[in-house]
């Protein structure tokens, strides 16, 4: 088991319903299990139907959560760009974004938060023959530039979870390692 860290982070994780931000939150959470003493994973659903907006909030600490939700986060996920607006608010002072570049036609209004846009639906689209594994492109590009947790432990968490069908499992990892990769070469905007 790994040494316990005495830290807390913060992810609230977004995107329209269908784009894998529950899962992304599960793999989060189950990692930080083996790393941090508290993890709280608290899911949400708009008010439509389907294709809504959804988000789910991790937090992970050695030290005790108060509450589960979050108005502000240290971290924010957004799989759909076009909601840059609505959740640039949600992201803490001096915080990172990472926006997916689908759907985004705006430009961040705050200067006090680190912004990373990336292409993992794009590379979801081309790589993978869809848009399903762009969650785990983004997990992966989380990790690489948080360090929140060891990326080992994703992919510990994905053996668990996926192992018993092979190909998903490999898919899987391919897309989170593809993540790891691009964080690289993300700018700030």
């Amino acid at each position: 088991m790994e040494e316990k860290v005495s830290s807390r982070n913060e992810v609230l994780i977004a995107g329209l319903g269908g784009m894998g931000v529950l899962m992304a939150g599960q793999l989060l959470a189950w990692a930080a299990f083996q790393q941090y003493e508290y993890v709280s994973w608290l899911p949400s659903y708009g008010v439509q139907p389907r294709g809504g907006l959804s988000e789910c909030t991790v937090i992970f600490s050695n030290e005790k959560i108060k509450s589960p939700i979050l108005d502000q986060a240290q971290a924010v996920m957004l799989f759909d760009g076009s909601q840059l607006k609505v959740m640039e608010p949600r992201v803490r002072y001096g915080g990172l974004m990472i926006v997916d570049k689908s759907g985004l036609r705006e430009e961040k209004e705050r200067k006090d938060i680190k912004l990373l846009v990336s292409p993992a639906i794009e590379i979801a689209i081309d790589s993978f023959g869809g848009p399903a594994a762009s969650n785990l492109i983004h997990l992966g590009t989380f990790i690489r530039v948080t360090e929140a947790v060891p990326a080992e432990l994703i992919e510990q968490e994905m053996e668990k979870r996926f192992g018993r069908k092979e190909s998903v499992l490999t898919r899987n990892k391919e897309a989170f390692r593809r993540g790891l990769e691009l964080a690289k070469s993300l700018t700030e905007r």
